[in-house]
């Protein structure tokens, strides 16, 4: 289970406040990448924290609330599906963490991030590899992310119920690849991720265009 060693051991040479960095969503085919920053109170840490991915959704939706009530501070950053596709995911995946950072309603001194991957952020920062099972503070910022895209996810859903978001989040499940396959890619699809891109210029050879250079932003059916 994570702890607060990380961060204890840092506050030995560090005055100013610690928070933790995690995101949610660098794999999806659909969505944003989120990103949370949180910073906590060595006294008033909540029960249950752990990596969100060993945490059921009734779980992470328990401690969101809680997370946010009993936290000094948290920021959330989000890299829309424009900037992956622009800069690939794992740069915009370091844009939402300094956002997230950003976001923060009093400024962090240090940060602990999950991962093995340093973006550059608006203080010093350190990498954890598994941070999120290790790091109490990754660990609350791993279940805000999570959360906040679900809920995101969710909404999309109701506007594009065909490739059902609603459960998968954006994944590339069989329902997700059988939505795609009957209602075509969506704005909210990243095409520069291989199955999307694969769609799309099928699409255009198909369509007698293989330059592939106009991609219009509205649903693009593959059967057609």
């Amino acid at each position: 289970m994570p702890h607060y060693i990380y961060e204890s051991r840092l506050l030995k040479t560090i005055a100013g406040p610690i928070c933790g960095v995690d995101e949610a969503g660098r794999g999806p085919l659909a969505g944003p990448v989120v990103v949370a920053a949180v910073i906590l109170d060595r006294k008033r840490i909540p029960k249950g924290l752990n990596d969100s991915k060993k945490l059921s959704e009734e779980s992470r939706e328990t401690l969101y609330p809680i997370i946010m009530e009993m936290a000094v501070a948290v920021g959330v950053g989000e890299a829309s599906v424009d900037e992956i596709d622009l800069v690939n995911i794992r740069q915009a995946t370091h844009l939402a963490m300094a956002r997230a950072v950003r976001a923060l309603p009093m400024a962090a001194e240090f940060a602990l991030v999950d991962g093995n991957d340093a973006p550059a952020l608006p203080c010093k920062c350190e990498t954890l590899v598994k941070g999120d099972g290790r790091s109490v503070s990754i660990a609350a910022a791993s279940i805000i992310a999570k959360v906040h895209r679900d809920r995101l996810m969710i909404r999309l859903h109701d506007d594009h119920p065909g490739y059902n978001w609603r459960s998968n989040k954006g994944y590339g499940t069989p329902d997700h690849y059988s939505g795609l396959k009957s209602h075509g890619v969506t704005v909210h699809h990243r095409r520069s991720f291989a199955p999307i891109f694969n769609l799309l210029q099928g699409y255009h050879i198909l369509c007698g265009d293989e330059s592939g250079t106009q991609i219009p932003n509205t649903l693009i059916p593959q059967d057609s």
